[in-house]
């Protein structure tokens, strides 16, 4: 028999059955071919009670159902064998639990199969055989017989459990017009089948054609074959169909919509056809070669390098093939943008007038005169090279590899509020330069820094680019805000991507990942600032020149708010210069009492608050001009905030009190380190949120007073009878570091001792185990935290009294300093002297073989 007859077999077969009511079948021994309809008793006669057993994979055949099987395992080709040999060709189908199994066990088998016959056999080129199976019966599986040469094994037939009731005819009715609905979803469902199905009137033969011909899983294949009564395999259908229909109606609508999207492109592609067609008539150019042609007006304006329109050039190329709908197209269109925006040749000219940029900078800040030097000295420099030009021209180039440097990278570092910021719109004014700034705090992707590839949906170039873009010059004064804030994950380290933007070695040709070609950086002058310089990470602190900036003295703060804050808050709050005037010694009773730090910024904000409440006066009605002394101060301000040497005095009254100096992201401060004993012998303990540098720093004070407790002239028997507890007031502020060493020593001394610290000295310094002092940092700013406080005697590190020069010389004509190279020293000069009657009773007694 050929493929083809073995076909049109299977098709008259499922047409036979779909049109008769679903009875139990058997087939006569006189005429195999045919068989005839008896009763349901003959069937169960002629099936033998034992069958070869055939499993199927991914299939479960229904009784009444024609189905065509595919058989190639060798024990399977056996079985089919054996059976067309014999004359019933019964043979029992299950199916496999797992369809991935090659030959599935006794085990693997599902306990519910169907009796079927073999109806046609064809064998195919390829060894295996073609089967075309007519279901019979439903059986359970009984106890195998035979597992070689296959599986043979008892069966009990298992009848149908028939209803005939309203809700049976209901769901019946439904599961056809839900088949329907699917075959008109899936054009591959044949128009006869679809309506030999509604033709049904059986419910059983129903629910098996149906199943026969929708995809199902195999354990709701399996379940249809199994459940019972009737009602049952309905309403399990019905769900089966339900949820296929909302699955078919789902991705129908996907298909729709995907399809008049398309349908959308190409009907905007004719009609831009059509509309060039138009165009081309009507002799005008249409909005692509209008749109191209303008770019490369821009490119040729835009005097670019070599590389950058060559890139350029080849991007309009690609953009002139492309039709506008295309995606590619805005992304090309918008790389041009770009390339076409940046200023590659555009540059402001610098005013280089030394006196004038000197005005304007002493205009703009008060001090600062570090920072203002270094500045005309880049003025300078510039001028001088601008008038030499020709002369080094002519010259003969010595160094091929390093190119002069043009541009400066510098960095302001300081505590917040001393004008690092508006310095550099001050530098930008002098210099007759574009300013632009940008923030670094928090930024964590090195993609800021250096953009995103153009791969990328939505990429653009990185933070650098922009800014330069938005300023329009290549030479503006660039600052850098907040240098330290930077944070780094896998995003990447945008520190490191600094590296090349501040290099004056590498940023003449600055590559952002946007862009790929290289933009020259060399003439912009750029500016970082900084509260802190320890985490800026060495390589890019290395590439900058660092200019401290440390706190202003009170005096500096008084002309500063005379000059620049009152004025700024006079227009802030709509008061006239008239309205208002500062006493000098209002001003000092808000920088002493109201704020303490190294700026100015708190300094405006109470300034402003005590004009708001002058507002208030005058929009009540009171016409008067105010005259702000300290009295007005304290009645608009409330009660004062710091209390300066007063509170000094107070904690230094008591023995075993300390005043140290240390340095903060703010600036300088002063530290109160205090001690004191209690019966026991526990040992020693530090509290206040030390680190492990100022506790050891702790350990060796402690440790070098009882190695010199008899130098001191303090009690020998004192440490093994006194627990000490050594704390650092501001519990919640971290601290640490080596220099308050010394003062935890004087601290430890003067409670043995019972010696007080002088209110008004101040002290810093790192000790060692022999008592030495060792130099340390921040000494101007800690010398100012002093100055602010009120402390009139300073006890420095001697390696430190270079650091003096720093200082204003004001503050060093109205301090003393003291410079030590031991402890013993800086206990003799912060220590209260002893009192006679102190001296006798600390006096050892002599003994008496003296």
């Amino acid at each position: 028999m050929d493929l083809l007859s073995w076909f049109d077999d299977l098709e008259e077969l499922q047409e036979e059955f779909l049109f008769r009511p679903i009875t139990p079948r058997v087939i006569d021994k006189d005429d195999p071919e045919q068989g005839e309809i008896t009763d349901e008793a003959d069937l169960y006669e002629q099936i033998p009670p034992e069958l070869p057993i055939l499993p199927l994979r991914g299939v479960v055949v229904y009784p009444q159902t024609a189905v065509p099987l595919t058989i190639g395992q060798p024990r399977s080709i056996r079985l089919v064998d054996d059976v067309m040999a014999g004359e019933d060709r019964l043979i029992g189908l299950v199916a496999s639990e797992d369809p991935e199994l090659d030959t599935p066990e006794p085990d693997d088998l599902y306990s519910v199969g169907t009796v079927a016959k073999v109806h046609r056999l064809f064998r195919a080129p390829d060894g295996t055989i073609r089967l075309l199976v007519q279901g019979l019966a439903r059986f359970h599986l009984g106890k195998f017989v035979h597992l070689d040469p296959y599986l043979k094994a008892n069966i009990e037939l298992f009848p149908e459990v028939m209803e005939d009731d309203l809700e049976v005819e209901a769901l019946a009715r439904n599961a056809r017009d839900q088949f329907e609905h699917i075959a008109e979803m899936i054009p591959s469902i044949p128009r006869e089948l679809v309506a030999s199905v509604v033709g049904l009137e059986d419910p059983l033969q129903t629910i098996y054609t149906i199943s026969n011909f929708q995809r199902m899983d195999m354990k709701d294949a399996q379940e249809l074959l199994e459940l019972d009564p009737v009602l049952e395999k309905l309403k399990k259908l019905v769900t089966i169909l339900t949820r296929e229909v909302e699955m078919l109606e789902i991705g129908q609508k996907i298909q729709n919509e995907a399809r008049s999207e398309i349908d959308k492109v190409q009907r905007e592609y004719f009609l831009r056809e059509q509309l060039k067609a138009i165009q081309r008539e009507l002799g005008e150019a249409d909005e692509q070669t209008v749109e191209t042609e303008e770019f490369r007006q821009k490119i040729e304006k835009a005097e670019m390098p070599e590389e950058a329109e060559k890139m350029a050039r080849r991007e309009l190329d690609r953009l002139s093939r492309l039709p506008t709908a295309a995606a590619e197209y805005g992304v090309i269109r918008t790389y041009l943008d770009w390339l076409v925006s940046l200023p590659w040749s555009i540059a402001t000219k610098d005013d280089l007038d030394i006196l004038r940029a000197r005005k304007v900078l002493d205009h703009d800040h008060f001090g600062l005169e570090d920072v203002k030097e270094r500045i005309l000295e880049y003025l300078a420099v510039r001028k001088l090279k601008l008038e030499r030009q020709e002369e080094f021209e002519a010259e003969e180039k010595v160094d091929e590899i390093r190119r002069i440097r043009e541009g400066v990278i510098l960095c302001f570092v300081g505590p917040p509020g001393v004008g690092k910021t508006s310095l550099g719109q001050s530098i930008a004014r002098a210099m007759g330069r574009k300013f632009i700034r940008i923030s670094l705090g928090g930024v964590r992707d090195e993609a800021e820094i250096r953009g995103h590839r153009r791969t990328y949906i939505g990429a653009m170039p990185g933070r650098i680019l922009q800014a330069i873009r938005r300023v329009e010059t290549r030479n503006p004064v660039f600052m850098l805000d907040e240098v330290d804030k930077l944070t780094y994950d896998f995003h990447g380290d945008p520190a490191s991507a600094l590296l090349e933007v501040l290099d004056p070695e590498q940023n003449v040709e600055f590559r952002d990942h946007y862009l790929e070609v290289g933009f020259d950086l060399s003439q912009v002058m750029f500016i970082t600032t900084a509260n802190l310089l320890e985490p800026i990470p060495a390589p890019l602190r290395d590439r900058m020149e660092i200019i401290m900036l440390s706190g202003y003295i009170e005096s500096e703060k008084i002309e500063i708010a005379k000059g620049y804050l009152i004025p700024r808050q006079l227009r802030e709050n709509g008061l006239r210069p008239k309205e208002v005037s500062f006493t000098r010694s209002a001003l000092q009773t808000i920088i002493r009492s109201y704020t303490r730090e190294a700026g100015v910024r708190n300094l405006e904000r109470e300034i402003g608050a005590v004009n708001r409440k002058v507002v208030t006066r005058i929009a009540e009605g009171e016409k008067k001009k105010f005259k702000i002394n300290p009295e007005l101060v304290r009645e608009f301000l409330g009660r004062p905030q710091y209390f300066g040497n007063e509170e000094v005095a107070e904690r230094t009254s008591i023995p075993g009190v300390a005043t140290g100096l240390a340095y903060t992201p703010s600036g300088g401060d002063i530290l109160f380190i205090e001690a004191t004993g209690m019966p026991g012998s526990k040992g020693f303990q530090m509290t206040g949120s030390l680190g492990e540098v100022m506790q050891e720093s702790a350990k060796a004070a402690l440790s070098y007073v009882r190695s010199r407790a008899k130098d001191f002239s303090l009690k020998p028997n004192f440490f093994d009878e006194t627990d000490i507890h050594l704390h650092v007031p501001s519990g919640a502020q971290p601290k640490d570091g080596p220099s308050a060493g010394v003062t935890m020593a004087t601290a430890l001394v003067s409670l043995i001792s019972k010696r007080p610290v002088r209110a008004d000295v101040g002290m810093t310094g790192e000790i060692t185990l022999r008592g030495q002092v060792l130099p340390v940092g921040g000494i101007k700013e800690k010398v100012l935290a002093a100055h602010r406080s009120g402390l009139k005697t300073v006890v420095l590190p001697k390696r430190n009294e270079a650091d003096l020069e720093d200082l204003p010389k004001e503050v060093r004509k109205g301090m003393k300093f003291v410079f030590v190279d031991t402890v013993g020293q800086v206990i003799d000069a912060a220590l209260e002297p002893v009192s006679k009657k102190d001296e006798k009773k600390t006096k050892p007694k002599k003994s008496s073989g003296d």
